[in-house]
């Protein structure tokens, strides 16, 4: 799908991946809905690039998550693409984990997704279709200790992904999965992290891994990997 003149319904857009999302695709002429909680972030953001609406939102909140789809539906009459890429890190032995932070992370990682895509499915297929974009993780690509919380959450969501493109294909709906590396973003001071992936290797930046939302917008491929992950593919 070509992105200019179409809309696209972005999560987490005030920081990061998101961020440089959205101002990528407004360069290419696409009209932006920016979703994240911080309302500030969100407005500074929705100025900077016209023809953009700003929907503070809680990803993990039911409720929240319907005004989203609504608010953009509405603002804009049409929604093309939906980018699932808010979420955040939980690093540390599985021993360590929380179980109460563990919920709060599968509905952000995981629920709030699959809510926005029942959502929008019904939008995109009265229109002919649209592209669905899920940011999962290079740490699904291995099993590796010290991220084992974090990754089952994003296995769920490839999952749950690979699953929706075949269910959501005779609606001319693509779904699909990006797969970064490590980015230079604030992703792991989230609440949970306890601490990066340790890699030995740079971090990608934050345009590097939004020129890979972008990509899989562009070819509606199953799977998008950055540089680093594919190495990490199973064979």
């Amino acid at each position: 799908m070509k992105v200019d003149g179409k809309v696209a319904l972005i999560t987490g857009a005030s920081s990061g991946i998101g961020l440089a999302l959205a101002r990528l695709l407004a360069a290419r002429g696409a009209r932006t809905a920016l979703a994240a909680r911080s309302a500030r972030k969100l407005q500074e953001l929705a100025a900077e690039l016209p023809g953009s609406v700003a929907l503070p939102t809680d990803m993990r909140d039911d409720a929240a998550v319907r005004r989203m789809v609504e608010g953009a539906y509405r603002h804009f009459g049409r929604i093309d693409i939906l980018v699932n890429n808010a979420g955040r890190a939980m690093h540390g032995p599985l021993t360590g984990v929380d179980p109460v932070e563990y919920r709060d992370l599968l509905n952000l990682n995981v629920v709030g997704p699959l809510q926005a895509m029942q959502l929008v499915a019904p939008v995109m297929k009265e229109r002919g279709g649209g592209v669905i974009v899920n940011v999962s993780s290079g740490t699904t690509l291995r099993t590796l200790p010290g991220v084992g919380a974090y990754s089952s959450s994003k296995h769920a969501l490839n999952n749950l992904g690979l699953v929706a493109r075949l269910e959501l294909a005779t609606d001319n709906i693509r779904v699909c999965l990006v797969y970064p590396f490590v980015t230079a973003t604030n992703f792991d001071r989230g609440s949970g992290a306890r601490g990066p992936v340790r890699t030995g290797l740079a971090p990608d930046t934050a345009e590097y891994a939004a020129s890979l939302v972008l990509e899989a917008i562009e070819t509606e491929q199953a799977e998008t990997f950055a540089a680093k992950t594919a190495g990490l593919r199973k064979p």
